[in-house]
């Protein structure tokens, strides 16, 4: 099996260059040939009648993807289109069979879903959700039967062998949906970027300016009393009215958040004002029911960040109005690392309650039965 290097994947100590998110990509795989079977007679001194002894062609090599969690991105999927296994090596004489075509393995970041492009539309080849989760995309043309198949008691001498399949070839479109416990949204520049920065090891560009996130970022945070226990969330940009509209950075880095638990809903206390001050919420709100219904029905934690900017009178009235409008906001500041513990706590509990979202297609991978005979038999007629 042959593995196809990528340079995408997260390297220890290295910073990934931002610009080099890709999350959509269209490939073209083409599995291996079967080999032709061999059309061969024995041919010894003393053995005037050997008989056929042509072997058989080998199986084409196939495609395979399988899922790789120190890959972040589809970028080098844009840089090379095509994939091709190994062809089969056609039969020989004295009843050797062909070499089998080496298969091709390709990996791809954990979350990628996988379309098959087709005449009658797009269908769901392979969800990839689960780390090293291997997937077949392309199987390899079966090897022909060479004439030493075809000898019979009526048929002594068979002049003709089976030509090889062809492989399967396919046209793919790769969707990067990255897998996290909890996905960060917001206004710009409510502070998601330092928050995750405190929680977990991530260290995301922070800036004080609007969109200074400009693709995903992932943070692990881990227990303390156990190790092992781990939850990952995800930083997306951040949205701004309009954003269905392709406002901003539009709404693309949304269905990044499309498998999470649960939401983590950040606003700044910049952005709350005393006639409404939950409209931050709801603005954002509003912009995930037009990209989802089902979406902005899902579990959120309010959050309030930046606290340290205003006095502690302003904070105990947002406090008071926010249980009066009957809403559990947790008032933090990510950057003092003010009120963090039972934020973190309510994170933990989320994640232990609720169960991670699959994508709504049906995935489905078609099978071929083990000893399935060609249909009909072609056959190459040769002189002896």
């Amino acid at each position: 099996i042959s593995f196809e290097k990528h340079k995408s994947g997260a390297v220890p100590g290295q910073r990934q260059n931002s610009m080099r998110f890709v999350d959509e990509a269209k490939i073209q795989v083409r599995a291996g040939k079967g080999g032709h079977g061999c059309v061969s007679f024995r041919r010894e001194k003393f053995v005037p009648r050997g008989g056929p002894d042509g072997g058989n062609g080998g199986e084409g090599g196939s495609v395979y993807l399988r899922a790789d969690n120190r890959l972040l991105s589809l970028y080098d999927f844009r840089l090379k289109r095509l994939y091709e296994a190994q062809n089969g090596q056609p039969g020989q004489g004295s009843q050797c069979d062909g070499k089998k075509g080496t298969d091709l393995v390709l990996g791809l970041p954990v979350g990628t879903l996988v379309f098959a492009e087709g005449p009658e539309g797009e269908r769901l080849l392979a969800d990839l959700s689960e780390p090293d989760s291997l997937a077949l995309a392309a199987r390899g043309g079966r090897g022909g039967k060479g004439n030493e198949h075809f000898k019979s008691a009526t048929m002594r001498a068979p002049r003709f062998a089976q030509p090889g399949e062809p492989g399967e070839e396919l046209n793919l479109r790769l969707e990067l949906k990255i897998l996290a416990d909890a996905g960060l949204i917001g206004l710009p520049n409510a502070g998601k970027s330092t928050f995750i920065s405190r929680v977990s090891a991530a260290r995301p560009k922070i800036a004080a300016y609007p969109f200074t996130t400009l693709t995903p970022n992932l943070g692990v945070m881990i227990d303390e009393v156990d190790p092992d226990k781990r939850m990952v969330i995800a930083d997306i940009p951040g949205l701004i009215e309009g954003a269905h509209a392709g406002q901003g950075l539009g709404h693309r880095f949304l269905k990044h958040v499309e498998r999470t638990r649960f939401l983590v809903h950040m606003l700044s206390i910049e952005d709350v004002d005393d006639v409404d001050p939950w409209a931050g919420f709801e603005l954002v709100n509003e912009e995930l029911r037009r990209f989802d219904p089902e979406l902005a029905e899902r579990r959120q934690i309010e959050v309030v960040n930046k606290i340290d900017l205003v006095d502690e009178e302003r904070l105990e009235t947002l406090k008071a109005r926010a249980e009066a409008d009957g809403r559990k906001i947790f008032f933090i500041s990510a950057r003092e690392e003010q009120a963090l513990e039972p934020l973190v706590a309510e994170l933990w509990r989320l994640r232990d309650e609720l169960a991670r979202h699959e994508p709504l297609l049906p995935y489905e991978q078609e099978e071929a039965e083990a000893g399935e005979e060609f249909p009909d038999i072609e056959v190459i007629y040769t002189r002896e």
